[in-house]
């Protein structure tokens, strides 16, 4: 049975156009938009009609990095995958990209499996997933081929965490010597992990213990060491390369310098970095223990250094790296010792808001906001047209996103599965109200009218920034 939507009177807004347009949804697609009031958009007719006069009609947000149900450390991600998502539909997001594991000793197809277990038929919004990679040698390679082929076309290393997810630099030439074949996107967790540890041993022995020596000992100058050599790699490769999670004013710089070189490389940043600084890992007692992620938070002068990579483009997208763990009984094993505090923040639902509130602040453009959180995730990973944008053809993800309306955030009214928020008590303007996905809601006028299992697995196509 067909299942029609028209929303009227909205301020459509995309990447490239902004526009007062009515749009029709027929099965859970995009079927027309036409400028409101022109006998084109009066023709529509449906069932469910949605008032969005005064708001702006805006695609659901595509968050190309997640964590659910992550292990880490000893304990795992608070969010599941049912939850995860739903708060992630309450924030306008209405695709995630998480990532499958490899465990050392085991297989990319052992991982991948694992991960779809634990989402298939628990998710709220549509969901894909890139591979960590933890272990390469020649049969990882092979698999990297065959995960390219089945819609997994990102592949995530670590130069940090030795002993986990690291790998060595011979380890990261082949991989990306295998992406630039299969065309696969790397994705790079750029710091010194080598360096990291020694200053990390060398603080503890000092009796630095408080979580904000972990903002001390992973140093901005490692972060952007790190950045160049995974450039420089990807360069020797012949690789596109991502990096994920960029926090400081010196690895900007390096994006920056091998853009203008022509290179096919894209820089990630997160709401943390642009929002939260050190003052807040150095908040009194353990409370900074919240606040502990890598890349860490950094001092606040860096905030310029990303914006403006927002607005010339040096950086791209703007994820969450949403890896939530409780502050009683999660955060806490790190008292007395910051290198056991698990590395994570919450942030999935937020991301949307927190980057509408730098329209309002003058940051970024209302079409800058599209790009950065729902186009060019989908182009990055592989999802345009079909997420990312309002035309016709695309999936119906469509959010009725009130501009004016007036939030504080906090842990009591947000839906993450985590007992405190980063943005503990900040004042936005702006909120989402209505959510579409494929066309259903799931969020209506501030209700939630989800399921799980709605959200479906998405194979990705390959970037498509290198076509």
């Amino acid at each position: 049975m067909s299942s029609r939507t028209v929303i009227r009177g909205g301020l459509v807004v995309t990447a490239s156009d902004e526009m007062h347009a009515d749009v029709l949804v027929e099965d859970g697609r995009v079927a027309a938009l036409a400028a409101t009031g022109t006998p084109a958009a009066e023709a529509f007719t449906a069932e469910r009609v949605m008032d969005a006069r005064g708001k702006y009609v805006i695609p659901g947000g595509v968050d190309g990095h997640t964590h659910m149900e992550m292990p880490f450390g000893g304990t795992y991600a608070a969010d599941t995958f049912e939850t995860g998502t739903r708060a992630a539909a309450w924030g306008g997001t209405t695709t995630i990209v998480d990532f499958a594991i490899q465990s050392v000793g085991h297989s990319l197809r052992e991982g991948l499996d694992a991960w779809h277990a634990k989402a298939e038929g628990n998710c709220a919004i549509d969901y894909g997933f890139h591979m960590i990679v933890s272990d390469v040698n020649q049969e990882t390679l092979k698999e990297m081929d065959l995960l390219v082929e089945e819609g997994v076309t990102s592949f995530k290393q670590f130069m940090a965490y030795p002993g986990v997810f690291y790998s060595d630099d011979g380890q990261i030439l082949r991989a990306m010597q295998r992406a630039a074949g299969n065309g696969g996107l790397i994705m790079m967790h750029a710091e010194n992990g080598i360096a990291i540890d020694v200053l990390v041993e060398q603080a503890l022995a000092r009796g630095e213990t408080d979580p904000r020596f972990h903002g001390e000992v992973r140093k901005a100058l490692l972060e952007a060491e790190a950045t160049h050599r995974a450039i420089r790699l990807a360069q020797v490769a012949g690789a596109p390369l991502y990096v994920v999670h960029v926090s400081a004013t010196e690895a900007v710089a390096e994006l920056t310098r091998a853009r203008d070189e022509g290179l096919p490389v894209f820089g990630e940043t997160c709401p943390q970095y642009l929002f939260l600084s050190t003052d807040n890992l150095a908040e009194p007692g353990f409370e900074g223990a919240k606040y502990v992620c890598s890349t860490p938070l950094r001092p606040r002068e860096h905030q310029a250094a990303l914006w403006r990579g927002l607005r010339t483009n040096d950086l791209q997208v703007v994820s969450t790296d949403h890896c939530p763990f409780c502050f009683s009984g999660q955060k806490e094993l790190g008292r007395g010792d910051f290198s056991k505090i698990p590395n994570g923040m919450p942030g999935v639902e937020n991301r949307m808001d927190l980057l509408h509130q730098a329209v309002v602040d003058g940051h970024i453009s209302r079409r800058r906001w599209i790009e950065i959180a729902c186009a060019t995730p989908a182009r990055m990973f592989g999802l345009y047209p079909k997420k990312g944008t309002i035309a016709p053809g695309a999936d119906a993800d469509i959010v009725v996103y009130d501009p004016h309306a007036e939030q504080v955030v906090s842990a009591e009214t947000h839906h993450m599965n985590v007992d405190y928020s980063a943005y503990e008590g900040r004042r936005i303007t702006g909120r989402v109200e209505t959510v579409l996905s494929r066309g259903e809601p799931v969020v209506t006028e501030r209700e939630y009218t989800g399921r799980k299992g709605h959200g479906v697995y998405t194979p990705r196509a390959t970037c498509q920034y290198l076509n």
